[in-house]
């Protein structure tokens, strides 16, 4: 099961890593956050940037670093 009660830093490295590292391969951003899913994260978007969380229970693990989020906005990284 994916649900991190504590705050991990070491945890929560791993599971930005597979973040990023299943970003790389997606060919869109609904198919990276597919493959999350089956992972059991999602993306939240929040006013503080994406944040990953695990399914079903909602349980927030970390932020997306920033130039993942700008370069969505800039249209530079995968589109939908």
């Amino acid at each position: 099961m994916s649900v991190m009660y504590n705050e991990d830093p070491f945890a929560a490295s791993k599971v930005l890593d597979l973040v990023l590292r299943e970003r790389e391969m997606a060919l869109s951003t609904r198919e990276w956050k597919h493959r999350l899913a089956g992972y059991g994260y999602a993306i939240k978007d929040t006013e503080h940037g994406q944040v990953v969380e695990t399914l079903p229970h909602h349980v927030e693990i970390a932020v997306l670093p920033q130039d993942q989020d700008a370069a969505a906005r800039r249209g530079t990284a995968l589109t939908e």
